[in-house]
């Protein structure tokens, strides 16, 4: 078990330096679209004064009749609105974001743990751990342009970057914190 929360330390810091440079780069801004300082002022200015609270909101949504018949003629919008600002670069989100990563990479070597002596070489163990992190990237982001209609850039670009974070933390905790082939299975090829 002190190997799997060392293999986890290690897999969350290797997300944390990917997710640094696809979510705090100028790469990040790939999946958005922009605005100009004047449009983004006025949507603010609307949203503060018809947002009630923090939420995420479907506009119009779709629970009175007129509404439904809005969101059918567009324009339409999934907006996550938070009513009180913070910085963009709040050390405390990268904390938690580094607790976050800990945190995800222990369950991804919990589940490898489940398997590691019925898949002892590491490509195996790499196949696996590629295939599910695409299968979860992909139910996770690729469903909203699917069943919402959101744009496809910027749900592609979450699919990718998340694929490879999960990838990268399965990928460190299969290489090198999980019993060896050897170890594992005995009469088993060891890893080259």
């Amino acid at each position: 078990m002190v190997r799997l929360i060392i293999g986890s330390a290690a897999a969350a810091v290797a997300m944390f330096v990917l997710g640094f440079l696809l979510y705090a780069t100028p790469l990040s801004r790939l999946g958005y679209a922009s605005l100009s300082n004047e449009q983004a002022a006025a949507v603010q200015q609307a949203m503060a004064a018809n947002l009630p609270r923090t939420g995420t909101y479907a506009v119009p949504g779709m629970d009175t009749a007129e509404q439904t018949n809005m969101y059918s003629r567009g324009p339409i919008a999934t907006v996550h609105y938070n009513t009180d600002g913070f910085a963009a670069t709040d050390p405390a989100m990268l904390a938690g974001g580094l607790v976050f990563y800990f945190v995800v990479a222990l369950i991804i070597g919990l589940a490898l743990i489940g398997i590691d002596r019925r898949v002892p070489d590491f490509p195996s163990r790499a196949k696996l751990v590629i295939a599910f992190a695409v299968a979860a990237s992909a139910l996770l982001h690729l469903s909203e342009p699917i069943f919402y209609r959101h744009d496809w850039g910027h749900f592609i670009y979450l699919f990718i970057a998340d694929a490879i974070l999960l990838a990268a933390g399965g990928l460190v905790i299969a290489r090198w914190f999980l019993a060896k082939a050897d170890a594992a299975m005995p009469g088993a090829p060891t890893d080259v």
